[in-house]
């Protein structure tokens, strides 16, 4: 995805709206509103409540909620990072952010736009079982959101820091799953400290391969799937 990008003219302003009908309105991009947390718990608090839930409920998120999610997980946190680059909440290798999140909501697959803090629209229709490995599906099937991790190697052409190890495939595989697990993790911060429950798992690589129409450079790693207890 391009950093250097313009905002569409055409687009759905969202505010504190319920997500499915926002989303349904697909295919515009959705604004989302800026990330406001309120009072939460402390990161040892977070640390001590973190954990892995499988069974989520459907109850829905609203767009501040994931708003929120999505800027735990990977958002911009300050104008000017490391190599004069837009900083993000989880490291990546030479701030390559080679990371993309791509979101799958009963409307559709949407990406994560950080710098514009925006969803655009890549597919339409409920493929949220791409999200997911198979034999696992049972699990948080009906979730209202999973996370699909993409990799795009193309990014390591333009990191801060040349290093020769950005040109090596078995040394990029060290970074770009590191750099996903340090995402994911936020996500399990994020919902420890926010009382909601999260599952880091496989996907359906070449399902979303195929779905998201992803480049040769382009690899769909893992996923995860975001909610509600179903205990709760």
């Amino acid at each position: 995805m391009d950093r250097k990008k313009t905002v569409s003219k055409k687009s759905i302003s969202a505010g504190d709206g319920d997500l499915a009908a926002e989303t349904s309105k697909a295919p515009l991009p959705i604004i989302l509103p800026p990330p406001k947390f309120g009072r939460c718990k402390s990161v040892v608090e977070a640390l001590q409540k973190r954990q892995t839930v499988r069974e989520l409920s459907d109850k829905k998120l609203s767009l501040q909620v994931l708003s929120n999610i999505l800027w735990a997980a990977n958002g911009i946190n300050r104008k000017k990072g490391p190599f004069g680059i837009p900083g993000r909440t989880a490291g990546s290798a030479s701030n390559s952010q080679e990371i993309d999140i791509y979101m799958a909501l009963p409307a559709g697959v949407f990406l994560f736009d950080a710098v514009l803090h925006r969803l655009v629209p890549i597919v339409s229709g409920d493929h949220r079982a791409i999200a997911i490995g198979p034999g696992q599906g049972e699990w948080g099937a009906n979730a209202p959101i999973r996370f699909i991790y993409v990799v795009d190697i193309d990014k390591y052409k333009s990191a801060g820091f040349p290093e020769p190890g950005l040109e090596d495939p078995e040394i990029q595989k060290s970074y770009y799953f590191v750099d996903t697990g340090l995402i994911a993790e936020n996500v399990y911060l994020f919902a420890a400290s926010h009382g909601l429950a999260t599952w880091f798992h496989n996907c359906d690589k070449k399902a979303a391969r195929t779905k998201l129409k992803l480049r040769p450079n382009q690899r769909a790693l893992f996923g995860q799937t975001i909610g509600y207890s179903e205990k709760e």
